[in-house]
């Protein structure tokens, strides 16, 4: 899995926002590269580029390994982002990926995943929620 960040900032914005603010909030800052996307090129082919702000507004994307878009999010900048969100759906991809399993509503890491079949057709209630099944 590889994170990339880019914002329209420039490389020295990124510096400065890395070492006087991101660097308090997280030990270290962000260990991830951040992008400058100055003329708003790479926003625009994802449309999150806003041309009259000149900014990027949120944009979330889990790209896998093909270059296919599995999930985005986009947010507009007063609320924030989810990050164990963002780690639940990357474990979600990369499971789904390696083993061609999926994963119910509300899946988290560690607990059951659906294997596709016409068997599962109808009872996906009993292994989504197994301890109802017990009671019927």
């Amino acid at each position: 899995m590889e994170v990339l960040s880019i914002s329209v900032d420039s490389q020295f914005s990124h510096k400065i926002w890395q070492e006087e603010e991101l660097s308090k909030m997280l030990p270290g800052g962000v260990p991830y590269p951040m992008l400058s996307d100055s003329g708003g090129m790479i926003g625009s082919a994802y449309g999150v580029y806003d041309e009259e702000a000149g900014v990027n507004i949120r944009g979330r994307f889990i790209i896998d390994p093909d270059g296919i878009i599995q999930a985005m999010e986009i947010l507009t900048p007063p609320v924030g982002r989810n990050v164990d969100e963002l780690f639940r759906q990357v474990l979600a991809f990369q499971h789904v990926r390696a083993t061609g399993e999926v994963m119910p509503s509300g899946w988290q890491p560690g607990k059951p995943t659906l294997k596709p079949s016409k068997d599962l057709v109808g009872k996906v209630w009993q292994v989504w929620k197994p301890e109802m099944s017990k009671l019927i």
